[in-house]
Formats: C-alpha cells, sequence, structure tokens
C-alpha cells in the first residue's frame, strides 16, 4: 500500500492508500505543465501573508527565494517528481519545504488546493490565449497576403455545392479570415473573464486571515475579484468557454479544410497542396492524399467531443468544489495542444498552396450569370420577382435548344421579354459581373481591397499589436 508521504491532506488519515486508488487520484502527469502559474501564486500569496502579519519579513523573504529556486529546476527540466506528489501543489511545496525548512509550511496558511488550482488555471489561461491568438494572427496574415497579391484570381462561388456566381478567390479566402477574426473577439472576451482573482476563496467559506484580496489582484495583475467563494472554488464556466470556443475554431477550419480538399480533388484541381502537408497511398503510386487538412477536419471532432464530455461532467457536480472537476485540466489542455497544431499546420498549407487560377477560370460558365440576367431587367426598370422568373425563362429556352443561355440569339432573348436589348451580350463577362458587387462586404475589387485594408488595421492595432 502507498505511503502517505508529503500529501498535504495526511493528518486526518491513519491507513495507508491503495496504490491504484493513489494512480486513479493523482493528477501530477498533466496538471505538471501549470508549474508556472502555481509558482506565479504562490509568490503573490506569500507578500500578501506578509501583509496580514503571518509570516516575517524573513520567513517571506526564504519562501519567495526558495519558490525561485524551484521555478528555475522546472526551467531547466532538473525538478524530479517524487512518490506522494500527487498534484503540482503538492510537489511545489514538498521541494519548498526541502530548500527552506519547516517556514515553507506556513505558504498555504488560509489556503485550500480547491481555490489554488482554480487560480492556476486562469493564471495558465492567460499565457494560452496570447499563445492562442498569436497563431490565429499568423494565419490570418497568410490569408490577408494571399487575398491581395491573387486579387485578380475569378473562381466559381458555390451553394450546395453547385455552382452559383462567380468570385474572387480572394474574397473566399477573406471569409474565413472573417470566421477567425470573430474567433479572436470571443477569445479576448474569454480573456477578460477568466481574468478573476479566486485566491482568497479557500476550501469554500472564504479566507479567515484578512488576506488583502485587493492586493492580490494587483500582484497578479487581474481584473477583478470573485464575488462569492463557494461559486469561486468550484467555477469552471471559464474552461467550460474555452472548449466551446476551441470547438468553433475547430469547426472553422474544418470547414476551411473541406473545401481545400475539394479543391485540390481532380474533379476540381484549383490548388495542389505542397508534398510537405501531403502524403501518399502505400497501395497506390498515383496518389497524393491532403493528410494535413483531413487530419484538421477530424481533430475538430475530438474538440467538440471534450467540450460535451465536460459539459456532462459539470452538470452532475453539487455546489462548491468536488474531485469530478478534475477533468477540467485534460480536456482544457488537450484542446489547448490540438489548436496549436491545428494552426501551424494551416498556416504552414496556405502558405505553400498553389493554385491553378486557368481551372478555376475555366469552370466559371455562363448558367452561373443566369443572376446578371435579372439583375439587367430590374435595371430596365422590371421588379425583381418578375425579372427573376424571365431570367428562368431563359434558361429553361436555352435547355430545350440544347446551347448554352450565352449563345441565345437576341430574338431568342426578345421573345422572353421586349426589355431585352443588344447590349445583353455584356452580361456575359465574368469580370463585369463580378465588378457589379461593389458593397461592402462584396466581391468586386473595391470591395475586397476594403476587407483587405481593414483586417491589416485590425491585426496591427487590436489583434497582435
Amino acid at each position: 500500500m502507498a505511503e502517505k508521504g508529503n500529501k498535504l491532506w495526511g493528518g486526518r488519515f491513519t491507513g495507508t492508500v491503495d496504490p491504484i486508488m493513489e494512480k486513479f487520484n493523482a493528477s501530477i502527469h498533466y496538471d505538471k505543465r501549470m508549474w508556472k502559474a502555481d509558482i506565479e501564486g504562490s509568490q503573490a500569496y506569500v507578500l500578501a501573508l506578509e501583509k496580514a502579519k503571518l509570516v516575517t519579513a524573513e520567513e517571506r523573504e526564504d519562501i519567495y527565494e526558495g519558490l525561485e529556486k524551484v521555478k528555475h529546476e522546472w526551467e531547466a527540466g532538473t525538478f524530479e517528481i517524487r512518490p506522494g506528489d500527487e498534484d503540482i501543489h503538492t510537489a511545489n511545496e514538498r521541494r519548498l519545504k526541502e530548500l527552506i525548512g519547516s517556514a515553507g509550511g506556513k505558504l498555504h496558511t488560509g489556503r485550500s488546493r480547491n481555490d489554488q488550482v482554480a487560480m492556476d488555471m486562469r493564471l495558465w489561461m492567460t499565457d494560452a490565449v496570447k499563445t492562442l491568438t498569436r497563431h490565429i494572427c499568423e494565419l490570418v496574415r497568410v490569408m490577408v497576403s494571399r487575398a491581395e497579391v491573387e486579387i485578380d484570381v475569378l473562381m466559381p462561388g458555390y451553394t450546395h455545392l453547385q455552382r452559383a456566381q462567380p468570385i474572387r478567390w480572394s474574397h473566399w479566402i477573406l471569409s474565413y479570415a472573417a470566421m477567425l477574426q470573430r474567433d479572436v473577439q470571443r477569445l479576448d472576451q474569454l480573456r477578460d473573464r477568466s481574468s478573476t482573482l479566486v485566491l482568497g476563496s479557500g476550501a469554500l467559506a472564504g479566507n479567515p486571515f484578512d488576506v488583502d484580496r485587493e492586493f492580490l489582484r494587483s500582484e497578479l495583475h487581474l481584473e477583478r475579484i470573485s464575488l462569492n467563494s463557494l461559486d469561486a472554488v468550484s467555477d469552471r464556466d471559464f474552461v467550460a468557454e474555452f472548449l466551446f470556443w476551441a470547438s468553433l475554431l475547430g469547426v472553422h477550419l474544418s470547414r476551411w479544410a473541406e473545401d481545400l480538399v475539394l479543391y485540390s480533388s481532380k474533379e476540381f484541381s484549383f490548388v495542389t497542396l505542397s508534398d510537405a502537408y501531403s502524403t501518399g497511398s502505400s497501395l497506390m503510386p498515383q496518389k497524393k492524399n491532403s493528410d494535413s487538412l483531413e487530419l484538421i477536419r477530424g481533430r475538430a471532432g475530438r474538440l467538440y467531443g471534450r467540450c460535451t464530455a465536460f459539459m456532462m461532467t459539470l452538470k452532475g457536480t453539487p455546489s462548491t468544489y468536488n474531485k469530478d472537476l478534475q477533468e477540467d485540466k485534460e480536456a482544457m489542455f488537450e484542446s489547448y495542444d490540438t489548436l496549436v497544431a491545428i494552426l501551424q499546420v494551416a498556416t504552414g498549407v496556405l502558405s505553400t498552396l498553389q493554385i491553378h487560377k486557368e481551372n478555376m477560370s475555366k469552370a466559371l460558365s455562363p448558367d452561373m450569370l443566369a443572376t446578371d440576367i435579372a439583375y439587367y431587367l430590374v435595371r430596365k426598370g422590371l421588379p425583381f420577382r418578375e425579372a427573376h422568373g424571365m431570367a428562368g425563362l431563359c434558361v429553361a429556352l436555352a435547355e430545350k435548344n440544347g446551347v448554352q443561355v450565352s449563345q441565345l440569339s437576341h430574338k431568342d432573348f426578345h421573345s422572353v421579354s421586349p426589355l431585352f436589348d443588344e447590349d445583353i451580350t455584356q452580361v456575359w463577362d465574368y469580370n463585369t459581373s463580378v465588378e457589379q458587387y461593389k458593397a461592402q462586404g462584396g466581391t468586386a475589387r473595391p470591395s475586397v481591397e476594403g476587407q483587405i485594408t481593414k483586417l491589416r488595421t485590425w491585426l496591427e492595432e487590436t489583434a497582435c499589436p
């Protein structure tokens, strides 16, 4: 049976712990990645203990400097995890006591692992948000750069996976940049809500030693102090929000990947992936598979699964802290790691992607200009609903005659409506079609250039200044 060792809760227990339970209960193998946040919170807390006259200046200095030594061990990769270190809090405090002696035992005065772990996770989240924001911004920068360079390339736009209207390739790229912009905005809102001091809430009832929580908030550079200690120790809304946010970002990148999987197929041949982001077949030598994109698509399902699983964990927990909440960290860490990998691969894919503008151009067909026929009649004064019907009759007439709608004669068009004149031939220019969508957000060149400018400004001034 396992020894109690340096456990923070050992005093009440006289027996030993079953080694299977020991392993089942331990979280050190994954929560050790919060070592920096744990030390940061502890260093701020010992300053607050000194301010409350619970440790002397000498004890505070010993504890603070001892924690610095623990920090350097983690940074150097020399920190040794011992049996009995069931979590990062136990490990760091055990090592602190080894370095400075019994004074290290005063660090936990008035503090519980309940408020400690909640604080560590929030501090860890702050750094995670910065890293994820940086990776998203890098992907958006690549999108904006490609959109600017390849602005004159036209391609079919699709609805229901059917050719719909001509658009700019750049317009397609920027549609995903717009999604990622919202993702960064949501992440920033999440960062703000998670920037809450929960340290000082104790196990559940609060801190009995008049610890200055405003001082702690300032030391840890947080936005606010938690309102209620019962809520503070069990609040994992920020984790649930993060997991949902990760799922939604995964959905956006999965849709982007799915588009490129299609566009890179022989049936489309709009783009070719770099060999660096492709694999082959073990049987068919001719194959070049878009595995990078397919894995992005697949990993999105893992993100969603983590979110759903954690929500099911939360729904059954009564108030304050329960050990079920230990499930929060693996979900949070894995989702973070998954997204960092996805974003880096996505950036690499788009940076090295080769486009085939001639194939995109060949995929444009006159039937995609049927709406332009209706717009032609609208400009002649016909109400849109009537114009839409007339355009449909023109398409039906072309199908009946076995020709493209652009091959109908002026006489054919005139038989549908006397409003058709010789200038109907101007409709069959794809560039003209695209350039009519000049309203903000459209696919005309001035509109796309405006989107590029706004995204560049946002990147430089707001998202990643």
